[in-house]
């Protein structure tokens, strides 16, 4: 492949939610997501060689990458039927591409560590069971940095934006409202209000402004009852980062349990 691959930043669902009957509302709460979710492949129109996945479930004192080479999964979710902790997802890690991701931030002056034990969190195993089902393209997971600075995120982001021109996807998993207490109470309008304005920052028409309005995502009306803690947010930055001076555009736009959310791609 020649041309620099999109950067993603996408929703992963709540817990297992794809794969068990969901009692917590419709049964068909999650269903569209799904679908769009196992149809997010085909729509890139290639096959990656590996993808690098900033979850919103792991948070370190500095970035650290998977290392191992072939991580196991992390059930990182509590309270759900018992066979969901029996779901499997055997991808491979790229102990190679982890390397390569940390010296891309020790270019720019960023600080970072590998892990090889730590295993795929649910922001992770979860969308791509349904994305790359054959669990046959290696992935690397890379932490959130505590402290969850837009900032570092942008700067960590556009520090491995070369990985695009290596057939390597960067996928922020998260999810852009995330106010638990919210969700099938009423917070339709607020949670539309936030989708609205981070929708203009994620498509603003240059990196320069898209930059500052996601530095100033609180400004955002309704921004802190959309995320209360915004490490749900923040693997937007790193998705935005790496997109350089590709434009965003939204690629999903739903209500799932009365909240508006949104996905973004920023590149073709």
């Amino acid at each position: 492949m020649t041309q620099r691959t999109p950067t993603l930043y996408i929703p992963h669902g709540g817990g297992p939610c794809f794969f068990m009957e969901w009692t917590m509302g419709p049964r068909d709460t999650w269903d569209r997501m799904a679908v769009w979710l196992k149809g997010l492949a085909g729509s890139l129109g290639f096959r990656p060689d590996a993808v690098l996945v900033i979850s919103a479930h792991w948070e370190e004192p500095e970035f650290t990458v998977t290392s191992a080479a072939n991580p196991p999964l992390y059930y990182d979710y509590y309270g759900f039927p018992e066979h969901t902790y029996d779901l499997r997802y055997d991808a491979p890690g790229s102990p190679e591409l982890a390397e390569d991701v940390r010296g891309l931030l020790a270019e720019a002056g960023i600080a970072s560590r590998a892990d090889a034990t730590r295993g795929f969190d649910h922001g992770v195993f979860v969308p791509f069971k349904l994305i790359y089902p054959d669990a046959d393209i290696p992935i690397v997971q890379l932490s959130l940095k505590a402290g969850l600075d837009p900032k570092a995120h942008l700067a960590a982001g556009r520090a491995i934006a070369k990985l695009r021109d290596r057939n390597i996807v960067i996928v922020g998993s998260g999810s852009s409202f995330h106010n638990l207490a919210l969700f099938m109470r009423g917070g339709t309008e607020l949670s539309e209000a936030f989708d609205s304005g981070l929708t203009d920052a994620a498509t603003a028409p240059n990196p320069a402004a898209r930059d500052g309005k996601l530095i100033r995502w609180a400004e955002i009306p309704a921004a802190r009852v959309a995320h209360p803690r915004e490490e749900h947010l923040i693997p937007l930055m790193i998705a935005a980062g790496a997109a350089g001076d590709d434009p965003g555009r939204r690629i999903y736009a739903d209500h799932v349990m009365g909240a508006a959310m949104s996905a973004y791609q920023f590149g073709s």
